[in-house]
Formats: structure tokens, C-alpha cells, sequence
């Protein structure tokens, strides 16, 4: 019984130093497992026809919240879904499409739950001519019939590549309707600033990108390569009048433009953590106004009101 006691008291002694010694023989960052809206580290994946604009949303959330990192991989549609049921440590992925019925299932049978998935903006497809170019207006039946090969012409087309992009499989779905690519004519380019590049150096080029890439007038680099390459305009065919319409904000927003598609945010998180607090902060306020300066159409409503600004204060 004595020799039970003193074994105790030794415990109780030793304890505090062996707790310490341990905790100094950890890294701070090991030690923290888990992140908060305003603290911690996380990794997400992100649709790279989508680069520009969420760049900006981390730099400004980051700013916001100083004890937070975001480190953002930008890759094709395919390779963020494939991270989000592979890698255990993505909470959260940027892609233009919600989980289908069959991912959601799948979810649910492995995790217990279902992801959480939001629209946050209206995107737009651009198609994008070489500056010298005299084709600046296409209707659908033409733009399906150059990527087919039906039309018979020495025109490049090129994409951000060839498969697993959400580019290709938009124009899968809304351009091609069933039909096939004409992979003697369709070229594929690394990146979205390669598919710019590309159609800047040869006068016959046609290419495909996100608007945010080539659309905000305020964006130095997107105003020089505006000098190099044009914007077409695409037939509106369920317009009264049939105008041919630019990707623009109003066109986008009432569905004038007809290449408009959503862009998502899928969250693999349960509690509210960083990728909850990043989700949070692009679907409202402050995120939506950097969606429209970047010349993308939010989701959120924004009022609009007349105001009378006088010049000047009356003297006392």
C-alpha cells in the first residue's frame, strides 16, 4: 500500500515537467489540428479557368482575417472533384457545376454527409479572335460546325486543353449537344493565359476562355491583350430581334449571351472552420462586389438607389 503511494506522488510530481517537455518538443502548427474562420491553414482546389478572380478573394480574405493562410491549387474541373473525394485535407473546391445525384450519394454512404454546394457567380465563355481578324460574329450552328470540322476552313481552334476541363465539357454539353470534337482542328493549351497567348500570335486562331480572363476593363494586362486579340459577338437566338451579343454583364445577367455558365463552391467541411469562413465571405457582400468587379455576375441582389449629392455644407 505504502509503495502504491509513493508511485502516485511521483506521478503527480513528474507530470507537470514531462507535459511540458512535450509540448516544447512539438511545433506550434503541429499542435493546432484544427482552423477557424479567422485562424489556421487550409488547402483548396480551384477551376484555373478561374485563377484571376479568386486570387483576389483570398488576398482580400486574408487581409481580413491576418491569423489565416489560404493556399489555393488551381488545376482542371476533374482533378478539384477528384481532390475532394481523394484527399482528405481539401476542404473546399471552385468548379463550375454542383455534386450530381451520384456524387452526393457517395458522400453520404463514405462521409455520413452530403458536401455543402452554392452558386456564387454568372461566367460567361468568351470566344476570343485574333486582332486582325474579320470574323467577329458567330451563331451557335457556326461555332458547333468549326469544332466538328463541318466547316471547311484552315481556322486553329484551342482550349485549355483537351480533356477533363470545365471549358471543354461546357462546350460538350451546350455547343457540341452529342456530337464530337475534330481533334485535327481543335488544339489544346496549358492554361488560360496560353489559350490568349496562342490566339494573339496567329491571325486564324479562335479561342475559348472564362471572361474573367479577357473581360474587366479595369485589369492592365486584360486592356493590353485586348490590343491583340477581339472578343466576338454570339448570336442571341432566343431574342426577339436575334442581335449578336458580347459576353458583357447585362448580357450575361438577362441570358442574352448565350455561353453563360454558374460557378460553385462545393464545401467538404462539417464544422465552421476556415473553408466555411472563406465560402461565407464569396457568397455575400464583399465577395460578390470583387465577383462583379471582376466583371462576372453576382448572385446577390444589389440595391441600386437615387441619391442627391450636395456640394457643399451651408455656413453657420
Amino acid at each position: 500500500m505504502k509503495l502504491i503511494k509513493v508511485i502516485v506522488r511521483l506521478i503527480i510530481v513528474l507530470l507537470p515537467g514531462i507535459w511540458l517537455n512535450a509540448c516544447n518538443g512539438f511545433d506550434s502548427k503541429e499542435v493546432r489540428l484544427y482552423d477557424t474562420p479567422d485562424s489556421g491553414t487550409i488547402r483548396i482546389s480551384v477551376d484555373e479557368s478561374y485563377r484571376l478572380v479568386i486570387e483576389e478573394q483570398i488576398k482580400v480574405y486574408e487581409a481580413t482575417h491576418p491569423g489565416t493562410k489560404i493556399n489555393a491549387h488551381y488545376k482542371t474541373e476533374a482533378e478539384c472533384l477528384r481532390d475532394l473525394v481523394a484527399d482528405s485535407a481539401t476542404k473546399l473546391v471552385v468548379v463550375t457545376r454542383s455534386l450530381t445525384a451520384k456524387e452526393a450519394r457517395y458522400f453520404n454512404d463514405t462521409l455520413s454527409f452530403v458536401p455543402r454546394s452554392e452558386k456564387l457567380a454568372w461566367d460567361a465563355i468568351a470566344v476570343v479572335v485574333n486582332a486582325k481578324s474579320s470574323d467577329t460574329t458567330f451563331t451557335m450552328q457556326e461555332l458547333q460546325q468549326l469544332l466538328t470540322g463541318e466547316v471547311n476552313n484552315d481556322k486553329k481552334i484551342v482550349f485549355d486543353g483537351l480533356t477533363a476541363t470545365s471549358t471543354i465539357r461546357f462546350a460538350m454539353d451546350s455547343i457540341l449537344k452529342g456530337k464530337k470534337f475534330d481533334i485535327n482542328k481543335v488544339q489544346a493549351a496549358k492554361s488560360s493565359k496560353e489559350v490568349l497567348d496562342f490566339v494573339a500570335s496567329e491571325e486564324k486562331a479562335i479561342g475559348f476562355v472564362g471572361i474573367s480572363w479577357i473581360g474587366n476593363p479595369e485589369d492592365t494586362a486584360q486592356v493590353n491583350m485586348l490590343k491583340k486579340v477581339k472578343i466576338a459577338y454570339i448570336k442571341c437566338d432566343a431574342c426577339l430581334d436575334s442581335p449578336y451579343v458580347k459576353p458583357t454583364q447585362q448580357g450575361i445577367s438577362t441570358r442574352r449571351y448565350p455561353l453563360v455558365r454558374g460557378l460553385y463552391y462545393i464545401l467538404k467541411e462539417r464544422s465552421s472552420g476556415l473553408a466555411s469562413g472563406l465560402a461565407g465571405f464569396m457568397q455575400y457582400e464583399r465577395g460578390q462586389l470583387i465577383f462583379r468587379r471582376a466583371y462576372l455576375q453576382p448572385v446577390m441582389n444589389f440595391d441600386v438607389r437615387n441619391v442627391i449629392v450636395k456640394e457643399g455644407l451651408k455656413k453657420e
